[in-house]
């Protein structure tokens, strides 16, 4: 009778164990189930669908509505590309990166754009250049230049150019409307982001001479100790090919004048004399 429930007593038990299991089995496949259905789950989201640089106002045709998991939605993105069109880029978005409120600029903050793209302790200050001072057109938001100032130093005729800023981040590059002679003309600007003390520098650099900008390699930040190049340091390798040549005669022929040949003077030679001394003789002997 005692063996009898002790089988009953285990069979009782696996059926229990079997049937927890199945249960566990049951929840961990519909929990599962269902995480997987929610992560299945998208909105619609708005994108960048090309890349759009700092300083950009977004249009149209540079957003659009994606499909995104709804887990990964983020907080502050946009559902509405008309929400974003015609707001300004204060960071870089990549293709396919979601829109978000902070990477642009707050529409009800004054000052534009610019305001915001200045780093902290930084400033921001625009000089005029040329097509062959901003190398070209090549110079972009974001790239980095030196700044090259060439003037006369204390007043003397002597001209040089050094660098005198160096690795500066450009903010913004574009054009403003100037008159001159009651007419209209067009001048590029390059703005840089500044500290305090370089503002001050640019600022004499641009009304004490003449500014140029040098584009260089964004990863290289070294700086370097130049001396400065005048026109006498720039020629100071500087030979003539030939022999200088006078004017052409009345008879329409050149002459031309030949250095003579300096006379080659011989060089003296020393003389050596030495004592020789054999027994009771001396006698002298000259050498060459």
């Amino acid at each position: 009778m005692n063996k009898t429930r002790v089988i009953l007593v285990i069979v009782v038990a696996i059926l229990l164990a079997l049937l927890a299991s199945v249960g566990i089995y049951r929840y961990l496949s519909e929990t599962g189930r269902a995480a997987e259905e929610a992560r299945l789950q998208t909105v619609g989201i708005v994108v960048a669908v090309v890349d759009i640089p700092i300083g950009t106002t977004i249009n149209p045709n540079q957003v659009a509505i994606t499909a995104w998991p709804k887990d990964l939605y983020p907080k502050d993105s946009f559902a509405d590309p008309k929400s974003v069109v015609g707001r300004a880029v204060r960071r870089d978005f990549l293709r396919g990166e979601p829109i978000v409120a902070s990477k642009l600029v707050p529409t009800d903050k004054g000052g534009g754009l610019l305001s915001f793209i200045v780093a902290e302790g930084k400033r921001a200050f625009t000089i005029r250049v040329n097509e062959v001072v901003g190398v070209g057109g090549f110079i972009v938001p974001d790239t980095r230049v030196d700044v090259i100032l060439t003037t006369s130093p204390s007043g003397g005729s002597e001209r040089i150019s050094k660098i005198v800023l160096e690795n500066m981040q450009v903010l913004a590059a574009g054009q403003i409307v100037e008159q001159k002679e009651n007419k209209p003309i067009t001048v590029n600007t390059v703005t840089l982001s500044v500290t305090p003390e370089e503002a001050e520098k640019l600022a004499l650099a641009g009304n004490d001479g003449v500014i140029q900008l040098v584009l260089r390699n964004f990863m290289d930040s070294d700086n370097v100790v130049t001396l400065g190049a005048t026109k006498a340091r720039v020629l100071s390798g500087y030979r003539p090919s030939g022999p200088p040549q006078e004017p052409a005669t009345s008879k329409g022929k050149r002459i031309v004048r030949r250095k003579s040949r300096a006379s080659v003077l011989p060089v003296a030679r020393k003389t050596f004399t030495v004592e020789v001394i054999k027994g009771n003789t001396r006698s002298e002997e000259k050498f060459q």
